[in-house]
This record gives C-alpha cells, structure tokens and sequence, in this order.
C-alpha cells in the first residue's frame, strides 16, 4: 500500500550547513497496524509528516497504491485516502464536535451516526456531540475526539503521531482499547508512532527509527522482545508519562 524509496530530508542549520534528519529510508508499510519507534530525536515525526505530505522529502519517492504522491500537498493525499492525527490535536473556536464529525465524513450525516463514532472511542455521545473544540476539552478528550473523526473518514491509511503525548494514564488505557478495536474492525491500514509497550504490543509489524535512518523492521514478535532488552537506542515505556 505504501513505500517509501530512498526518503531524505535534510534542512539548513544556523551556522550555514546542513542536517540530515532522514538519510535514505526505503520501507514498504502493506500491514493493518504498523507501529513506528525509536530514540527521541531520530525522524519518526518527520517521517509520517512527510506521509501525510506536511513536509516534502528533499529526494526520494513515494508510492501509495502503486500511485507516485511524492509532490502532492496534504489535501490531495487526504482526498487519496491518508488521515494523520497530529501529537497535539488542534482546537477550532467556534465548531462543534458535531461539525468536525460531518466534515470529517465528507458528507450530511445524522446526530445518531455522529453519536455512534463518539460511543466507538469512549465518550458519552450527549455529553459532547454540542461542545466546542476549545480549551474546555483535555487532551485525551481531544485525542479521542480526533480518533472518531479519522473513523468518521475511514480512509485507507490512518497515521497517528505520538497519540499518547501529553494525556493521564486513564485516558492513556482508553486509548489502548480504542486502538485494539481500530485493529480489529478496521479495512485500512494504522500507522502509529509511539514509545509505549503496550502501543507496540498490538501492532503486526513494527519500524524502528534511529539517526534519520530504518535500524530494524519486522513482525512483533521479532522486534519488540529486542527493544524490552533495550538492545536498540530505543525506549520503550509501560503507560503514558
């Protein structure tokens, strides 16, 4: 479903140079549920913004079903079928979560279908479906309120960017459940960038990221035992901070 071919992206520093933040990364990602790890630090944001086309690769390719994406902006790769939750989800004065849900879908759709994608990630569909996307809302409110527009959507690829950043470890364990039924029932495939065990755990493959480049990739059982051990300059955390 998707490949990456030989992704660099380099930016200029203070002094006049320039850095790498990914060197030459070549992966295919054809799994439901992909988890990508690694140091701080090391590309992993970087590289599923340059999925979801927030930043462009200073070289490379990219491939989703086969088609070249490459040069095409974040609008167009989301009409394609790519969702992407950002690590701290944006606030919009003035709208409903009701309306996010609708324009999420891309089409009218009723209070009960709306209320049923609020049901899907844990929250009581009376108590929100009214409520501004403000800072009345916590983090892991937001969290889950931008998982059930990304269901509302139910596009090919969903990428998630550190969705467990900044949220208590209540709404850290609902997270987990939601994710466990996204795996379950979804058509599409999850791409989830995450330090957290038990994020790992439930995905089919995991990616490890280091140092701008792709150090391991493989099926669960194969890797993740190797980052419990701490053999990679990976970390990997119990439950949310």
């Amino acid at each position: 479903m998707l490949e990456l071919q030989n992704i660099s992206f380099i930016v200029p520093t203070e002094d006049g140079g320039q850095k790498a933040i990914l060197n030459d990364v070549s992966v295919k990602i054809d799994d439901r549920f992909v988890a990508i790890t690694g140091p701080n630090g090391g590309g992993k944001s970087t590289l599923a913004k340059i999925i979801a086309g927030i930043y462009t690769p200073t070289s490379g390719k990219i491939l989703f079903d086969g088609v070249d994406i490459t040069n095409k902006n974040i609008t167009e790769r989301a009409n394609m079928g790519i969702s992407f939750a950002f690590q701290q989800p944006v606030r919009f004065k003035g709208l409903t979560v009701r309306d996010l849900i609708t324009l999420a879908a891309g089409k009218q759709i009723s209070v009960s279908e709306a209320c049923t994608y609020l049901s899907e990630v844990g929250l009581c569909a009376r108590d929100y479906i009214d409520r501004e996307v403000n800072a009345s809302l916590s983090g892991g409110e937001l969290k889950r309120i931008e998982i059930a527009m990304i269901m509302a959507r139910g596009t090919k690829l969903s990428v998630f960017d550190e969705p467990e950043a900044g949220i208590d470890l209540w709404s850290f364990n609902n997270l987990i459940r939601v994710f466990e039924k996204m795996h379950e029932q979804t058509n599409g495939s999850i791409l989830i960038i995450s330090h957290q065990e038990r994020i790992l755990n439930i995905a089919d493959k995991i990616l490890v990221v280091a140092n701008g480049e792709v150090t391991k990739y493989g099926n669960k059982e194969d890797i993740l035992p190797s980052l419990l051990r701490g053999e990679t300059s990976s970390v990997c955390s119990k439950a949310a901070n």
